[in-house]
């Protein structure tokens, strides 16, 4: 796994467009953000422009994201927003010149498609909030961003839960959304599971919906070899009028009870006001005990 170089004072981070549309108002908190550390700020040709929900075509946010990737004095790629739209320029990316000077990809949700594309390329990266939800951003939250950034120690503890399955493992993390990583099974980006620890979390979604995508993804032998499960937001889960009869904590640990793994449930990390960074492709170590959780990165 390659490791981009980590951020110093006087860098250059640019903000573009892979999704949903982003306006320069909108990105002013994050530039401010930026600066605050020491950090120089470049906008991508996509903030600002407004093609329905996208921020520009298919053919302006792969030119403005390949552009940004090959530019040697950008050093690292923050994704404005997700949305929808990643999907329909990974396949117009080149990452030839990328893996030679590899920089961090940062972002969550939508942008699980460039997470699991680059865990392909082994190249690691960092799901962490964006620009478009740095205004509601707690001060640790951004905090933490930083220090992960910047190549400082990053390590979690938090309460573990009745519910939580308790157990050690270590290994690669991966993952991000659960719908994007389902609709990402049988394509190139497709990630590999396997030894590693599997990271999941969602929005808006029925419970039906994530029973369905578990059973898939488990059918596609996501977890036959997976060392561990951290859950992070399960936000906003909806039901039936006739009830399915399990919540998402219920449906997660029964489908991957036969595999005797950890599983840490509510993780500070998704779709929630608590988003941490987390460096996928990195080296944890992972313990949930009768006290606490611990994620440790190497």
């Amino acid at each position: 796994m390659i490791t981009p170089p980590f951020l110093k004072p006087g860098d250059t981070v640019a903000i573009v467009c892979t999704a949903r549309k982003f306006s320069v108002e909108e990105a002013k908190p994050a530039i401010e953000l930026l600066k605050s550390w020491g950090l120089q700020v470049r906008l991508g040709n996509t903030i600002g422009l407004d093609n329905y929900q996208l921020g520009g075509t298919d053919a302006e946010r792969a030119a403005d994201f390949q552009e940004m990737m090959d530019d040697e004095n950008i050093k690292a790629i923050w994704c404005a927003r997700g949305g929808y739209g990643t999907v329909r320029i990974i396949d117009a990316l080149d990452f030839t010149q990328f893996k030679k000077r590899p920089k961090w990809i940062i972002g969550f949700s939508d942008v699980t498609v460039l997470h699991s594309q680059l865990h392909v390329e082994r190249v690691a990266t960092m799901h962490a909030i964006m620009p478009f939800t740095v205004p509601k951003a707690p001060e640790e939250v951004k905090e933490i961003l930083r220090k992960a950034l910047f190549g400082e120690s990053v390590s979690y503890t938090i309460p573990s839960k009745a519910y939580d399955v308790k157990g050690t493992a270590s290994g690669e993390l991966v993952g991000g959304n659960i719908s994007i990583l389902n609709s990402l099974l049988g394509s190139k980006s497709s990630i590999d599971t396997g030894g590693k620890i599997l990271f999941i979390e969602d929005l808006d979604e029925y419970l039906y919906h994530i029973d369905r995508m578990m059973y898939n993804l488990k059918r596609n032998g996501y977890f036959d070899k997976v060392k561990g499960i951290v859950v992070g937001s399960m936000s906003d889960m909806h039901d039936n009028e006739i009830p399915f009869g399990q919540n998402e904590v219920q449906i997660i640990t029964a489908i991957a009870s036969e595999y005797r793994i950890p599983i840490v449930f509510e993780f500070p990390a998704g779709h929630q006001v608590d988003n941490r960074a987390l460096l996928l492709g990195k080296q944890v170590d992972f313990e949930v005990n009768e006290k606490e959780v611990t994620l440790k990165f190497h």
